[in-house]
């Protein structure tokens, strides 16, 4: 039997990090990765036999569970076919009919193979369609690794940005601005001042890569408003958001219609998809019809395409959402109260599937009110946890993931670890 330490400690001599993205080293809660083997429905098995309970649901797309039969039965039967055509299929319309039928604001989507690639390609054409340079994000949002988004604000919230990662031109970062998230005085202020340069605003309708943060109404509304006025595009994020807090997604729960929507995740149903969409006068600016281009080898990948019909297909059951949302409140509300009990400063929320753990008095609204939680005491109660056989994220940074696979028995039990975990914090 093969143990994670030494799987970690041979991956370092091979991978960089001994990882293939980031947050799974470990990084920000000490410690040695896990190395999974198998999973079904709500639970995982490492590469040492050990069970886990599952909030993670691979960053969001296995809403349905693990392994779920259906979807597994529908990948076998499409990769019997091949497993790549490098050209049209009946499928990808299927999937494009299904995504403009379900989201609200989408009248033409364009498949890609990552919600990176998604979002970078959302912004080429908001550049292209505007004929404008700048955009506009919120610090702690992420919206993948392109260079223009890999980008903190300046010295001053409306400053030109400045890089974040090594390898992003200054060059780039400058058309770059970031704001800080709920904060309207800030938004209008900038569009007071160069409103008439920005080609798009780019946000998480509700952010999971800050911890959990909700909008507020005020800041919504301003920002399709404020786009609206000065004629930029408003693009919402919704490659975590998107058929996760509710079937049209954020959108639909908020009553809100972008210009451009981004998705993934949920709609390869465990295997690599993204897709970004919006009006059709927008959308047709994309090559061949228009001057953006934007191309994919392996973009409506059949197989991938069969999983995310299929994940879809079943979400759109009745009460589906009602009964996701139903069951992570109660997670939640029995964390929070696990840690009241314990005298902890604690709290926890959810928006549909996805949920926030804040080790703070009050839920946050912005970067500067995560930032201020004791992330001392996450570390602490992830890795007690993570002893237990309860699998959050491994970062006080991360949103968590509620599937239709776990039960209220999964819930108890990781509500009584959690009580085990406070009483020795409180210790």
């Amino acid at each position: 039997m093969r143990n994670n330490k030494d799987l970690f400690e041979e991956s370092q001599q091979f991978i960089p990090g001994g990882v293939n993205s980031p947050v799974r080293a470990f990084g920000s809660v000490g410690g040695t990765p896990i190395f999974f083997k198998s999973a079904k429905g709500s639970k995982l098995w490492d590469e040492e036999g050990k069970e886990y309970i599952d909030y993670i649901n691979s960053w969001g797309p296995m809403i349905l569970g693990h392994a779920h039969p259906e979807v597994i039965s529908a990948v076998q039967e499409v990769a019997k076919d091949s497993l790549s055509f490098g050209a049209p299929t009946a499928r990808e319309l299927d999937m494009a009919k299904e995504i403009v039928k379900i989201v609200p604001s989408i009248e033409q989507v364009r498949l890609v193979s990552s919600g990176t690639e998604a979002t970078m390609s959302a912004i080429r054409l908001a550049r292209g369609y505007t004929q404008r340079d700048k955009i506009v994000k919120f610090e702690g949002c992420y919206h993948g690794h392109a260079d223009s988004l890999l980008v903190k604000a300046g010295s001053g919230a409306l400053t030109f940005g400045q890089p974040s990662s090594a390898g992003v031109p200054i060059d780039t970062a400058k058309h770059t601005l970031t704001l800080s998230y709920n904060n309207v005085s800030e938004l209008e202020e900038l569009f007071k001042s160069q409103g008439n340069e920005i080609a798009c605003v780019i946000l998480e309708p509700v952010v999971g890569n800050m911890n959990l943060i909700t909008p507020s109404a005020e800041f919504l509304n301003s920002l399709r408003s404020l786009t609206e006025k000065y004629g930029a595009l408003l693009i919402f994020d919704e490659v975590m958001t998107g058929f996760r807090v509710a079937l049209g997604g954020a959108q639909e729960l908020f009553g809100i219609t972008p210009d451009l929507t981004t998705l993934g995740k949920v709609i390869g149903g465990g295997l690599p998809v993204g897709a970004f969409g919006g009006k059709k006068e927008v959308m047709q600016k994309l090559a061949p019809l228009g001057p953006v281009y934007q191309a994919g080898t392996l973009s409506g990948n059949p197989v991938a395409v069969a999983a995310g019909l299929k994940t879809l297909e079943l979400i759109q059951k009745p009460e589906f959402f009602s009964e996701l949302s139903s069951k992570t409140k109660t997670l939640v509300d029995g964390l929070t109260n696990a840690g009241a009990g314990e005298g902890i400063s604690f709290c926890a929320r959810n928006v549909g599937g996805m949920f926030g753990l804040y080790f703070s008095d009050n839920p946050p609204n912005s970067f500067a009110d995560v930032m201020a939680s004791d992330r001392e005491k996450f570390n602490f109660f992830f890795h007690e946890m993570l002893s237990m056989g309860i699998y959050f994220g491994p970062s006080a940074f991360e949103a968590g993931f509620v599937s239709a696979a776990h039960t209220l028995s999964d819930i108890q039990h990781t509500i009584e670890c959690a009580k085990k975990a406070f009483s020795k914090i409180k210790a």
